[in-house]
């Protein structure tokens, strides 16, 4: 009757697991990169996906301030705190908020250091593959010998709520970089 139950048990964690790791939002690499990207570029786009998928759709924030922390991160959106420290300060509070935001990416372009990321970020895990809720974003990252060191972003309200939301939460300047 104990290995019994203990399969069982086994079983059900398990099956619990499987479940959990569907519902993360993983970003596929090998379907996004082009095939004339050089090696660093395909490297600079490992990094930043690396980053992203651990800070927007893990939130395992440990990880990314253990890999990422570079002093040398600069922040353009005018909204969040500079620094990489700054940047999951305020993630870490907004899935507080929203534990199922996630950054769904469509497309990936690499030009020499610059990554950009073109992406859909929804707050809720019903909204994913609506485009009539979220967010549209566009990141881009620079990188200096593999390293993350700036960052700049153009953000579109797809619906009434984010819409509001950006209206209530732009106004806040967090940080003295320009946004150019």
């Amino acid at each position: 009757m104990y290995k019994i139950m203990t399969t069982l048990i086994l079983l059900l964690l398990s099956l619990l697991a499987i479940a959990q790791a569907q519902d993360e939002l993983a970003i596929d690499l090998q379907a996004l990169q082009k095939p004339n990207w050089t090696a660093k570029e395909l490297e600079n786009a490992k990094v930043i996906t690396d980053f992203v998928q651990n800070l927007m759709n893990n939130h395992n924030f440990d990880y990314v301030l253990q890999r990422y922390n570079d002093s040398a991160y600069t922040q353009h959106n005018r909204n969040l705190p500079d620094k990489v420290t700054g940047l999951v300060s305020f993630l870490q509070e907004f899935v507080e908020d929203y534990p199922d935001y996630n950054y769904d990416v469509k497309h990936i372009y690499v030009d020499g250091d610059y990554v950009i990321f073109h992406s859909h970020a929804t707050l809720k895990k019903e909204h994913r593959g609506n485009d009539q809720k979220g967010m549209n974003i566009i990141d881009t990252w620079r990188l200096e010998n593999g390293r993350i060191v700036e960052h700049w972003d153009s953000i579109q309200a797809l619906d009434g709520f984010m819409r509001f939301y950006s209206l209530i939460s732009g106004g806040n300047i967090r940080n003295e970089n320009g946004v150019f």
